[in-house]
Parts: structure tokens; C-alpha cells; sequence
């Protein structure tokens, strides 16, 4: 990760010393939220001083608000416009009130960041859509994007990547092989649901921008392991096994399989080939390939035309997924929260 060195004197100019400064500046471009415990580690120091200087100064000059949580200390938010200014960008959307689910999911995501600092982050909207855009010549019709309605008088805003999910460059872990280049790396952050529905619609959202590159790396990151075994075999069914694999090549597979188990001949299909077919059927599910089976089983088209249908852009495309654990996280139900 390298700050520019124009931001820390920014920061300094404040009162903050470098390690200060260095430390806000993480909070402030990733995630608006913080903990003592998190600032600690930073700077490698014990409870007493450094959390009280830093204390005092973000809230004397209006910089952050404190609020406190059950047996587990404070919680900071970096709101101040004249900061966020100070280190130009006034106007990011971290400085905004969140949801306790969303600051939850904030702290765990600058847990993996601090965590990880050799990375190079895409930290902002503009980086994200310049890097896939103008770098990698990505149309923009293919990235993650929400529509946000404006007032009577103003325009509606399509604002992109808003998840605010860690994005990087860094290289696969040991044991994968890709060269001496980096490759972009994804991330979810679980902030601890019950269920991984939000993880099944982040997926959907992103499978446009996925299908356009040759390889990329995705880490699932959460506080507890319950939904790692699931969350990697979604995404293996849904991203994974399709982009790596030849579609056309597949879809063919699929349908003389098909065709086989329509005849009542499945008995012929070994284990292999019922696997294969079980996970086609969901795979290839949908009005398109309906038709386009019918129209291969009547013979109006033909498998050359399907392989012309379904040119791969990206051949020998590789997809690598990762489970990441965060540290227990601590209890964050305020004082005044009386359920539970």
C-alpha cells in the first residue's frame, strides 16, 4: 500500500503524528470506522496514551464521533468534511452514518486491509473504473453498478463498485501457478448473516465484469468460518467451473446427455457423466438454451454453429478462490441497545 506522502502532512498538519496519520488515512479511504483495538495494533502499542492522545484530538477538532459498545470499547467515525478535504475527497461516501450491519462489515474489511498492506488497493470509485476501463479496455456497461434516484429537480447518479469491498492486485498464493504478474483480486465481507444470499446476489452483479477478464482472484472474508465450505462450492458452481471451462464444449456435452436421459437410457451414463449432467441442468437453465436444444435436437443447428455462438474471449482463463478468517470480532451492540 503506498500513501502519498502529500496526505500524511495533510493530516500532520493537524496535530497527528505520522503513525496517526498514516493510520486515519486507511480508515478514511477504506472504511469511515475504526477501533482502538485496530489503532493499536497499527502502531504497535498497549491501551493508555496512544488511544487517549488520539481520542482527544479527533474529537476536539471534530473529526470523528465516539460511541460505546458493550465490553468492548469504542468505536470511531472519521466524518469531518474539512479532513476527508484535506486529503481530497471531500465528498466520499465513508464520512455518511452506516448501519450497524455495514459498520460491522467496514471494521471486518480494515481488519483484512491492516492485515495486509503489501497489497496495491484500488481505493477509490475513479480508480476502479479507470484501472478496468482504461486499462484493461473493459466496457463500462459491464461493471457492478446501482442507480441512485436524485431529488425532483436533480438527475438520477449510477454509481459504481458501491459494495466498497477490499479491491487489489496481488499475486495467487503459493501453490498457483501465474507467472511473475499480479492479477485483480475481489473480495466479500461477511459480516456475519445467518445465510449467504447477499454473497449469491454480490456474485450475480459481478459475473458481467468476470466474464471480461482473462484471470482474476476472489477472497471470501469473514469473522467466523461457518459459511466457508458453502461460500466456496457457490462460488466453484457459479464462477469458477463455467469461466474456466469451454462452454460450447460443455453445452454440447450437456445436451447429448440430455438426450440420452430423455430416451430413459441413463443407464448407460456412467457417475461421471450423471455428475456432469446434474450440474449442466442448473448450469444451462433458461429460455435461451431451451431453444437452442430443441433446435440442436431437431437439427436446425448444428455444433459448429453452437462453438461459433460461444467463443470463449478469454481461453485458458484462470479463477482462483480463497477463504480468508478474521480474528474473533468483538460484541457490537451499544449501551443503550437493551435486545438480545
Amino acid at each position: 500500500m503506498n500513501i502519498p506522502q502529500r496526505q500524511i502532512e495533510g493530516l500532520t498538519a493537524f496535530g497527528y503524528t505520522v503513525s496517526e496519520a498514516r493510520f486515519l488515512y486507511i480508515v478514511a479511504m477504506h472504511s469511515g470506522y475504526f477501533t482502538a483495538r485496530q489503532f493499536l495494533a497499527f502502531v504497535d502499542a498497549k491501551r493508555g496514551y496512544r488511544t487517549r492522545s488520539l481520542a482527544q484530538k479527533l474529537i476536539t477538532q471534530g473529526h470523528a464521533t465516539i460511541r460505546e459498545y458493550r465490553r468492548n470499547g469504542c468505536i470511531y467515525h472519521l466524518y469531518s468534511r474539512k479532513l476527508y478535504a484535506q486529503l481530497g475527497h471531500e465528498n466520499l461516501r465513508n464520512r455518511r452514518r452506516h448501519r450497524l450491519e455495514a459498520i460491522r462489515t467496514r471494521l471486518l474489511a480494515l481488519d483484512f486491509i491492516l492485515a495486509n498492506q503489501g497489497y496495491q488497493y484500488l481505493e477509490t470509485e475513479a480508480e476502479k473504473v479507470a484501472y478496468f476501463c482504461d486499462q484493461l479496455h473493459i466496457e463500462k456497461g459491464c461493471l457492478p453498478v446501482k442507480l441512485y434516484m436524485g431529488g425532483p429537480t436533480s438527475q438520477p447518479t449510477l454509481r459504481y463498485f458501491v459494495d466498497k469491498f477490499p479491491l487489489f492486485m496481488s499475486f495467487p498464493r503459493p501453490g498457483f501457478s501465474h507467472g511473475f504478474s499480479p492479477v485483480v483480486t475481489f473480495s466479500y465481507v461477511d459480516p456475519g448473516l445467518e445465510t449467504i444470499t447477499g454473497f449469491v446476489t454480490h456474485l450475480g452483479q459481478y459475473q458481467p465484469l468476470f466474464r471480461e477478464l482473462a484471470d482474476f482472484r476472489f477472497v471470501y472474508v469473514s469473522g467466523t468460518r461457518a459459511h466457508f465450505e458453502k461460500a466456496t462450492a457457490l462460488f466453484h458452481s457459479a464462477v469458477k467451473i463455467p469461466l474456466e471451462s469451454d462452454i460450447a464444449r460443455d453445452l454440447i456435452r450437456y445436451f447429448r446427455a440430455r438426450s440420452i436421459w430423455n430416451r430413459s437410457e441413463f443407464r448407460t451414463m456412467s457417475k461421471t457423466d450423471l455428475l456432469f449432467f446434474n450440474e449442466a441442468k442448473r448450469r444451462f437453465a433458461g429460455d435461451r438454451f431451451e431453444m437452442l436444444f430443441k433446435n440442436w435436437k431437431a437439427g436446425r443447428i448444428a455444433e459448429a454453429d453452437l462453438r461459433a455462438q460461444f467463443l470463449s474471449k478469454a481461453p485458458n482463463r484462470k479463477v482462483y478462490f480463497e477463504t480468508y478468517l478474521v480474528p474473533k470480532q468483538p460484541d457490537f451492540r451499544a449501551k443503550d441497545d437493551e435486545s438480545g
